[in-house]
């Protein structure tokens, strides 16, 4: 190789790189890695052993190499729509850098190697359970009910409340009640969360043809949805102290949270904006990650 090829491959490599990268969608893997880890750290009683650390550890590896293989299969499937979206344009599917081909076969490569780990490495039940997320979201969702109801983000959100569920039967090799207690609150959170994006993103999803409930019902009735899962989700984040599994901390902790989303809520139905709407959204993401972070604090305090 000759010395003037040689900052081209330096170029290139990183580049292909970056986009295999954006393929798995970090930012929401890093979310439902999280979400997993905390119903780990919820699965042991006290401080973990070095041994639980280190299960813990590579179940964490097998559920993001799975998510991150579902992130790149919905990514083939929703190219033409993503071409024709300001929020999802940018990805290498949507321009044309990545071919059909090669996106399925990492996204291949990533779901059989999470599964491999999980199965011989953590248990078989988290690798079932794992794999059958990965179908829920990655055909039943983006597949099948992504383009037919403007429901599909309440029906297909089971998916992404699924990481609690995970990480505790990694850790138990059981789905308990706390673990599912964890699942419907993320599963309550993700329509106010996922509608306040789609309220100001509207004509982008009109113009690209899914049936979201702004396109489909409009504004006001979205806004109405948006208040009233806040208010079902406030009592859904109660249940955790409810159960015992979390103590004083936590509760304090859920209730201002949930009182900020309400707050949110109620004004964007009361006086609506697309800059309200953004900030209900990124508002949305600050609840559930802090009220899992409350959740880990509390468990050791």
């Amino acid at each position: 190789m000759s010395a003037a090829s040689s900052p081209s491959v330096a170029v290139v490599l990183p580049s292909v790189w970056r986009q295999y990268h954006a393929l798995t969608k970090p930012r929401v893997i890093q979310l439902i890695v999280f979400c997993a880890l905390i119903g780990m750290v919820l699965a042991v009683p006290g401080v973990p052993t070095w041994a639980q650390v280190q299960l813990a550890a590579i179940a964490c590896f097998g559920i993001w190499l799975v998510a991150g293989a579902a992130a790149a299969f919905n990514c083939v499937v929703e190219q033409h729509i993503d071409a024709k979206m300001k929020r999802t344009a940018w990805r290498p599917t949507a321009k044309g850098q990545l071919t059909n081909g090669k996106t399925l076969s990492f996204s291949a490569v990533l779901c059989g190697a999470g599964s491999a780990v999980l199965y011989f490495a953590v248990n078989p039940l988290t690798m079932w359970l794992t794999f059958a997320t990965f179908v829920g979201y990655a055909v039943i969702y983006t597949v099948i009910l992504k383009p037919l109801t403007p429901q599909n983000i309440v029906i297909g959100g089971a998916s992404g409340a699924m990481p609690p569920v995970l990480g505790w039967a990694a850790m138990t090799g059981v789905v308990s009640p706390e673990a599912l207690i964890l699942f419907l609150i993320i599963f309550l959170w993700t329509p106010p969360h996922f509608w306040a994006l789609a309220l100001y993103r509207v004509e982008d999803y009109r113009k690209s043809g899914l049936p979201m409930l702004p396109v489909t019902h409009g504004s006001e009735f979205t806004r109405l949805q948006i208040l009233l899962y806040t208010f079902v989700l406030f009592a859904a984040c109660l249940m955790p102290f409810m159960m015992r599994m979390s103590g004083w901390f936590y509760l304090a902790s859920a209730i201002a949270l949930s009182i900020g989303f309400c707050g949110y809520a109620w004004a964007l139905w009361r006086n609506y904006s697309d800059a309200l709407a953004r900030k209900t959204f990124r508002f949305s993401l600050i609840h559930l990650s802090l009220l899992f972070a409350a959740l880990l604090i509390d468990h050791y305090l």
